[in-house]
């Protein structure tokens, strides 16, 4: 065996000996509940837990958030050509201005018939 493979069995009986010892000194200093049951129950806010959990909300809610996520992603993709602009231009980076122009007029379109689609089906509207 190579030294290699003996720092990995090194660091792999390492953190399986410090994880056993964490849990055993856990349960070894660790408080006992009496509580049985009840330290299981849902705690929310200070307040007891009531009524049924699958309650109705409009979908709307959630076709917003979806459209907000699309949106807020789509505009992730832009950062990595502002970073890299001053290359484009100057022509460090060897991609054509002109290419650079088409590609973000086609990202920008994609974005603005999103955006003409979601506000023409009524998905914007908060209700």
């Amino acid at each position: 065996m190579t030294s290699e493979y003996w720092i990995l069995l090194v660091f792999l009986f390492l953190g399986a000996f410090i994880a056993g010892a964490a849990i055993i000194v856990g349960k070894i200093l660790g408080f006992s509940s009496n509580d049985g049951k009840a330290k299981y129950r849902a705690y929310e806010c200070g307040m007891e837990a009531f009524g049924n959990a699958r309650v109705q909300f409009k979908v709307g809610y959630v076709v917003f958030a979806l459209i907000f996520l699309v949106f807020d992603v789509e505009a992730l993709f832009l950062f990595p050509i502002a970073v890299h602009w001053r290359g484009v231009v100057d022509g460090t980076l060897g991609i054509p201005v002109w290419l650079a122009f088409v590609d973000l007029g086609v990202f920008f379109a994609v974005l603005a018939a999103a955006l003409a689609y979601s506000w023409k089906k009524g998905w914007l509207r908060w209700e």
